[in-house]
Order: C-alpha cells, then structure tokens, then sequence
C-alpha cells in the first residue's frame, strides 16, 4: 500500500505550470517548467502531509486521479507515518510500543513525519500490527 495523491496540473498566461492538489486544497505549487512543478508537486505534497500530521489534522485518504490529472508521492519518512498511523489504526501508541518491546516514545518517532526510521524498525513495527514491510523502487 502507498500513499499517492492526485493533482491537475494547468499552464497559465505566463507560461508557469500551476499545480493543485484535488484532495488537500492548501497543498498548490508552481514550476517554470513541467518537470520542476512535478519535482515541487511531491515536495509540497511532503510538507502539507507533515504539516496535518504535526498539528493532529485529519489526513484525507486520495481520491482517484482526474482525467488529465498526475499523482504525487510524499517523501519516505511521511510515506511511512502515514502508512504506520493507518495500520496501527484506533489502537494506541502504548500497545504497539509493547509489542515491538520498544519504549513509547521509540513507537511514537515511527510515526513522526520528520525522523527516518530504519527498515529494521519498520519491519519490527509491521510485524507488530500484523502486516508485512514490502519495498518498492519506482
């Protein structure tokens, strides 16, 4: 499972491309050049995630990608608090904490969108909620 979210892209008058994000309506960027607005899609993207999350905001799940529409991709480390808040689900922190025979505020870094955890720790984690960690290179 991955967190991708759609977003239009449209050219204005002055040539730049103005990117919008369908499911987040704060997260919107801009670029020269269509590569750049794609590269500022994903980070604007990353930050906004990061922003909700740090603020307790609910974090809307993606919609289906608009006819003419891209998808962007939250860095890793949001990609995997994401992930790791949803798998845990309505089950506390202090219960994955302890079937990960880790302390409460290791388990709680796992789902901070600014620490890079290690995969060994996701594993552990996944392994925890019942899941399986599964890697991909796109």
């Amino acid at each position: 499972m991955k967190k991708t979210y759609p977003y239009t892209i449209e050219k204005d008058e002055e040539g730049f491309f103005f990117v919008q994000f369908v499911d987040i309506e704060e997260a919107f960027t801009e670029g020269e050049t269509l590569e750049e607005a794609i590269y500022n899609a994903d980070e604007v993207l990353s930050a906004m995630l990061a922003y909700r999350m740090d603020k307790s905001q609910e974090i809307p799940e993606p919609s289906d990608c608009p006819k003419n529409g891209q998808m962007g991709t939250p860095n890793p480390e949001v990609q995997a608090a994401l992930l790791l808040r949803k798998a845990r689900g309505s089950k506390p922190l202090s219960e994955l904490a302890t079937a990960m025979k880790t302390s409460w505020p290791a388990a709680q870094r796992l789902e901070d969108p600014h620490h890079w955890p290690n995969l060994k720790q996701l594993d552990k984690a996944a392994r925890a909620l019942g899941k399986k960690l599964v890697l991909s290179l796109e």
